[in-house]
């Protein structure tokens, strides 16, 4: 897994490019994450960061999660999500990563939960085509045979059926950031990501020197919406 940031879906809007073109885009706070552990290979078997985003009360918490945060002097979070990496170099207990660790044109993968859906037949689920329409027909949304009679007898694993939709897991990789807006803590992402309004996203970084800008995460002076250096700005008109 690569480095990253957890964040909030806020909303989806559009903005226009320097050609006029509509982009669809999806409103993210991203951010801040505190470091409230760091694995490390010699200790833990692997090298890893756990980011806190979300500051609760802390007696919204049991006294196991209470002495996890405790333990390092940090507020209680509630949303806490750990992040393999090469090395932890890079980062110490009680340290903010912030969303200008992005780049407009950066690439990222976001994973969150689906929309739930309730009981949904074969046709939505699974996007069946259905029966015949006309007149005469048995059947028109139900699903068609799935199986045979006493050989085998049963029904096969796996067979497409009605029941529950929604709410698993889904990642959405090669996501572009088209903009980020340092000082509220958003990026705007092209497309759409999974989840309802205020749902929790984990962000990963598909960029190799992600990790490299964490030190410089906490004293960047861009504050602006710009392209990535070298590149055409992108934006024409600031997101509101």
């Amino acid at each position: 897994m690569a480095a990253g940031l957890l964040g909030q879906k806020l909303e989806m809007t559009q903005i226009y490019d320097n050609e006029g073109q509509v982009i669809p885009v999806t409103v993210v706070k991203a951010g801040p994450c505190v470091v409230v552990q760091i694995k490390t290979g010699s200790k833990d078997g692997y090298n890893a960061v756990q980011l806190g985003f979300k500051v609760l009360k802390e007696s919204k918490f049991n006294r196991p999660s209470k002495g996890h945060f405790s333990k390092n002097k940090i507020k209680p979070h509630r949303y806490l999500r750990e992040f393999r990496l090469n090395k932890t170099e890079n980062y110490q207990i009680g340290q903010s990563i912030e969303v200008s660790t992005f780049r407009a044109g950066d690439v990222v993968n976001v994973s969150g939960h689906a929309k739930g859906k309730g009981f949904q037949g074969v046709i939505k689920r699974h996007g069946k085509h259905g029966g015949p329409a006309s007149h005469g027909s048995r059947f028109h949304r139900t699903t068609g045979s799935i199986g045979q009679r006493t050989s085998p007898g049963e029904v096969f694993k796996n067979m497409k059926l009605p029941g529950h939709m929604g709410t698993q897991r889904v990642t959405v990789r090669n996501l572009e950031i088209i903009a980020v807006k340092n000082e509220d803590h958003l990026i705007y992402l092209k497309g759409s990501v999974p989840g309802a309004k205020n749902g929790f996203l984990v962000i990963e970084s598909c960029d190799p020197d992600f990790e490299s800008r964490i030190s410089k995460s906490e004293v960047s002076e861009d504050k602006k919406i710009e392209a990535k250096e070298g590149e055409p700005k992108k934006i024409l008109t600031e997101p509101k």
